[in-house]
C-alpha cells in the first residue's frame, strides 16, 4: 500500500531528474563562441599561390555526376538481369508443366 502512496513521488523524482540531465546536456552541447585568434585566421585567409587551383570544384562536381549516372546505369543492368531470369524461369516451368500434363 505504501509503495502506491509513493508512486507519484518516484515519478516526479524521475522527471526532475530528467529535466536535468536535459538542461545540463544542451549547456555542454552548446559551446562557447570563441573568436579565432591571429593563427586561425592566417590558415583560413585565401592563400594567393593556389589561385590556379581553384578549378579543381568544377571538375570534382562533374566526376561525382559521371559517378552518379554510372551507378544508376549498373543498378538499372541488375534490375534487368533479374527480370529477364525471372521471365525465362517462369517460360521454363509453363513449358514444363506443359510437357508433363
Amino acid at each position: 500500500m505504501a509503495f502506491f502512496l509513493n508512486k507519484t513521488g518516484i515519478a516526479s523524482h524521475f522527471r526532475s531528474h530528467s529535466q536535468k540531465t536535459k538542461d545540463s546536456l544542451s549547456l555542454s552541447r552548446r559551446g562557447f563562441h570563441v573568436e579565432p585568434g591571429t593563427r586561425e585566421k592566417a590558415l583560413l585567409a585565401e592563400d594567393p599561390s593556389l589561385k590556379p587551383f581553384k578549378s579543381y570544384k568544377k571538375s570534382v562536381s562533374r566526376v561525382k555526376r559521371i559517378g552518379d549516372v554510372l551507378t544508376v546505369i549498373v543498378v538499372a543492368g541488375c534490375c534487368y538481369e533479374i527480370y529477364v531470369k525471372a521471365v525465362m524461369r517462369e517460360e521454363a516451368r509453363k513449358k514444363a508443366n506443359a510437357e508433363n500434363a
